[in-house]
Parts: structure tokens; sequence; C-alpha cells
């Protein structure tokens, strides 16, 4: 492939994760009503995705290290297909959530193949610079997918967002099997041995140079996850925003991380992936406190949301290049299966942190900006924990 083939066909299976969780965000509510079921329940369907999307990264990379790349992909994408018309004409929430977690192995296979083929392909510091050009043209997936989601939420349904996603998914197929080559040189045919596959993750998981990018990359998503699965709730039925307008609010929020993708972009040739990493992490420590600061103080509108998540995006986009490019650098024969850990703990993060917003919701915006801030020093903290280990890249 050429390195603007490999680059967007990356780049739409990427895309493939955010679609599937911010789509449909300004119908959670209609969906709460349609099922007349609380906002908990509902958010199963997003909670569910995370789950089966962070569980089945285990399997799917190890997979394509025996198998190969392209195969593996191909049979994800149709995976995800079809679980996505399955969501389209779900008769139950139980069934949409079943069909949900089905989906979710479909997605974290093309995204986890696509994060390994970029390691099969470049150097990590020349990866991660790939990555960020990816996650760059990834962010208009966030920023138009939600306002896509909320005209189709009120002209439509609910049920015409996993009509969308079924035929994003199509259009990925269709681009892999036409156009993706074979990047793994030499499959391991030992790589789904159980013996073997507990070997790989126990060697994965004792190197402190993936922990030193996999833990903060996790919190990091983690950080955006809080306003994913509470902005909804917060804005549309808290604040009062109209569910064709919430979609204009996310994707402006979103706008940061496609500004923090460029930023990262601009400093790793410069300054190197360890302190874009450092500057991306205070950015996230500084939105999580400044939001509930302005909180205690008495603010409660929709733009302090905004702004807040904007500050917050911005440094995911700076951090996640770097982790996800660091976290794999150290293993260049067993890159599926550290993606796959990598991938998995990002979404079990992302999993405790969409639970503890959808637990915590209480009518006000207390509850998400406690968790954004806490969250931000968390992950502040672990960076600078576990610095000494990086430097891999």
């Amino acid at each position: 492939m050429t390195p603007t083939t490999l680059l967007w066909l990356v780049t739409g299976c990427l895309m493939l994760q955010p679609l599937s969780t911010d789509l449909y965000l300004a119908s959670l509510p209609g969906m709460a009503s349609d099922f007349g079921v609380s906002p908990a329940a509902v958010q199963q369907t997003l909670s569910l995705f995370v789950f089966g999307f962070g569980t089945a990264q285990l399997v799917s990379g190890p997979l394509s290290d025996r198998y190969g790349r392209k195969p593996v992909m191909i049979a994800g994408l149709a995976v995800y297909l079809v679980s996505g018309l399955a969501c389209a004409l779900a008769p139950s929430l139980d069934w949409l959530v079943a069909a949900r977690f089905v989906q979710a192995i479909g997605c974290c296979t093309a995204v986890v193949v696509a994060r390994a083929v970029i390691r099969d392909a470049y150097s990590p510091a020349e990866g991660a610079r790939v990555l960020a050009k990816a996650l760059s043209l990834l962010s208009l997936a966030p920023i138009f997918g939600p306002i896509l989601g909320g005209y189709l939420q009120v002209n439509f349904g609910w049920r015409a967002a996993f009509v969308a996603l079924a035929l994003a998914g199509l259009a990925v197929w269709f681009s892999a099997l036409r156009h993706m080559k074979e990047s793994n040189s030499q499959p391991n045919p030992d790589a789904m041995r159980l013996a073997s596959l507990g070997r790989t993750y126990l060697a994965v998981v004792r190197t402190p140079a993936f922990w030193a990018y996999a833990l903060p990359g996790s919190i990091s998503y983690a950080s955006i996850f809080v306003f994913i699965s509470g902005t909804p709730f917060v804005l549309i039925r808290v604040l009062g925003v109209a569910p064709q307008h919430y979609g204009y609010l996310f994707a402006f929020g979103v706008c940061g991380y496609l500004g923090g993708t460029l930023i990262c972009r601009r400093l790793l040739g410069r300054i190197g992936v360890d302190r874009v990493l450092a500057l991306g992490t205070s950015l996230g420590l500084v939105g999580g406190l400044g939001f509930l600061g302005l909180v205690l103080a008495g603010v409660s509108h929709w733009t302090l949301v905004v702004a807040a998540q904007f500050a917050v995006m911005t440094a995911h986009g700076i951090n996640f290049p770097c982790t996800q490019a660091g976290s794999l650098a150290p293993f260049p024969e067993k890159a599926g299966a550290a993606a796959g850990l990598f991938g998995c703990l990002v979404m079990y993060a992302a999993l405790a942190a969409g639970m503890w917003v959808g637990s915590s919701h209480d009518g006000t915006v207390l509850p998400l900006a406690s968790i954004s801030a806490t969250v931000g020093v968390i992950l502040f903290a672990s960076a600078r924990v576990l610095a000494h280990h990086g430097k891999t890249v």
C-alpha cells in the first residue's frame, strides 16, 4: 500500500469507534423515553459496547499476529456491518444492548488491527506522527457525527443512527477488501495457543515502558468519555439544550481534539514524545480542575460544559498519539497483542468512567465536573509517576 492509501484505510477503521459512540448520543434521552427506562439503563448501550470493545481486543490482536492483518480485519468489519443492522431492527432494549456488544467486537477488531498495521509499517517515532495525522482526520467523525445524529433523531428516530453506522462499516469493509495489503510478513503460528498467548501477554505486562504510556493513555481516554457519556443528559435534560443543537455543541468540544492532534504533530519532532505527553496531561489537569472550580463558584451554563470539554479533548488529542505509539514501541514481534492489551485497558477505563457518570447523575452539573476533575488529577499523577520508565521512542 502507498502511504496515502494506508493512512486513509487506518483512518477509516479508527473512525468507526468514535462514530459508534458519538453518532447516537443525541438519541439517548429519546431512547430512554421510547423504551420507558431510566438514563442509567439506556446507557448500557454505551457501557456494554465499551466492555465488548475492550475485551475482544485481547483476542483480535493475537488473531492478527497468527493469521495476518487483512483476513482478521475483513472478518471484523463484516461483523460490524451485520450487527449494525441488528441494532437498527432491535425490538427491545435487551436486544439492542446485545447487538451493541457484538458490534463492539467487530469494531474493536478493525481498530486493533489498524494500530498493529502502523507498527508493522513504521518506526515508533514515525508511527506516532502517522497516528497523529490519522487522528486529525478521525476527529471529523466526532465533530460531524453528533450533528448528523441529532438531525437523524429529530427526523427519523434513533434507529436511523444505526443504519448510518452500518453504511459506514460497509464503506470501510469494501475499501479494505479492495485496497489492503498484508503487512504481517512473519505470522506467528503459536500466537493463539493458550500457553504462548499467556507468555506473550505476561511479557507485555512485565514491561515497564508499556505501562508508562498505556496507563496515561487509558486515563486520558476516560477523561473524554466522562463527557461522551455525561453531556447528553446534562446539556439536554439539565440545561435545556435542544437535541438538534446538542450535536453542534458536542462538535465544538471535539474541535479541541482536532487542535490537540495538530499540536501533537507539530511538537513531536521538536521536543519528543515524553515532553509532549507531559504537556497534554498538564492541560488535562487544568481543564478538569477549572471546570469543577467554576461549578463550585455557582456557574451552571452550557458554555462552561462545552469549554471544559474543549480543554479536556485538546489534552487528549495531544496525549493519545504519544501513548498509542509509545506503548507498542517495545514489541515489534508482538504488536497485535500489545495493541490489543492497550485497547483493552483504554476501554475498561472508559467503561469505569461511564458507569461512574451514569450512577452519579442527580439533575445538576456538579457530578460531571467532580468526576472530570478527579480523572484529570489521576491522569497527571500517572504520567509523572511512570515517566522514568518511558523514553523508548
